[in-house]
């Protein structure tokens, strides 16, 4: 499969993350953030589990439950801590500087420098997607701040490590999105019950609902996002993080009758852009010309003379 198919399927998954706030605030039950990332992580993870048919081996049980915890299991609760706690898209602003993250985490965990490119154009994405969601609030709260920054600390360095990590050999993205998944679900499992008590009742709405965010928008997401990271760069996948404010900001205006203003127009464009840029690839730098004097081209010439005598003996 070539590289634009790749990018493209990749970027399916922002895509349908961005579908999770309309079918939460649209089906599921109110005030059970826990419980929806239970809800989408667990159930999801048991049946790529189910599929894979593949356990972790050796070392790989720690990297699992590490990638699981910063993908999953922190991240979720984390996010959702983030929306309940600060106004408007607020979270999704900040959450929007996970691209500057990963690249200054490649920088140190993967060794690849940053450009002034990278720099930039993550800058130019953070402040499109501003544009897109960010309405006039009041003070913001500090808490709610530090959960999304944490939240977007949280998937950079997932990301980077699934990047530095890789697979098993033998192992698919699919088995290694499966323990992931199921890692994250069994972390916030008993916090989801510590906190929020015991599940509440559902009707066929929230069940379909559920189903939707754990096959559609986190099994077959997920699988995309870890099939991505390892074809592409950490930076390239993470670029595509914008897609998903910006398609929430679709749906809002499709589905739920909101009105997108021409500044959110521009910055969605702005945030398009950005994403885009993100995923052309850096060019290698040119190797230096180098120019010998008479005397050291005579010098080298003689020493691949003795070489070649050498050799011949």
């Amino acid at each position: 499969m070539n590289r634009t198919a790749t990018v493209l399927l990749t970027a399916l998954a922002p895509v349908s993350w961005g579908t999770t706030y309309a079918v939460t605030t649209e089906f599921l039950p109110a005030d059970r953030p826990l419980f929806t990332g239970l809800m989408r992580a667990l159930p999801a993870g048991l049946v790529l589990l189910a599929l894979a048919r593949v356990l972790p081996r050796g070392l790989w049980w720690g990297k699992a439950a590490v990638l699981g915890a910063l993908n999953i299991g922190a991240f979720f609760p984390l996010l959702f801590l983030s929306a309940y706690r600060l106004p408007g898209g607020m979270a999704a602003v900040v959450g929007s500087v996970g691209p500057l993250f990963v690249v200054g985490l490649s920088a140190v965990l993967l060794g690849q420098r940053p450009t002034t490119r990278s720099v930039l154009t993550g800058v130019v994405a953070a402040f499109g997607v501003s544009l897109v969601v960010l309405k006039a609030a009041g003070a913001l709260d500090p808490v709610g701040v530090l959960a999304a920054l944490a939240s977007a600390a949280s998937m950079s360095t997932g990301t980077v490590l699934t990047k530095r990590w890789g697979r098993p050999d033998g192992v698919g993205p699919l088995a290694l999105t499966a323990w992931q998944l199921t890692a994250g679900g069994l972390l916030i499992a008993p916090l989801a019950f510590l906190v929020e008590g015991a599940p509440p009742a559902l009707d066929g709405r929230a069940i379909g609902g559920y189903l939707y965010l754990a096959l559609a928008n986190t099994a077959v997401a997920y699988w995309l996002w870890f099939r991505g990271i390892g074809r592409l760069t950490a930076t390239q996948v993470t670029f595509l993080g914008p897609l998903s404010p910006l398609t929430a900001a679709v749906v809002g205006w499709a589905a739920l009758g909101q009105t997108l203003t021409p500044l959110q127009l521009a910055g969605m464009a702005l945030a398009f852009g950005a994403t885009v840029a993100g995923q052309l690839r850096q060019r290698p730098p040119a190797a230096p010309v180098q120019s010998f004097s008479f005397a050291e081209k005579n010098a080298r010439k003689d020493s691949m003379d003795v070489t070649g005598v050498a050799l011949r003996r």
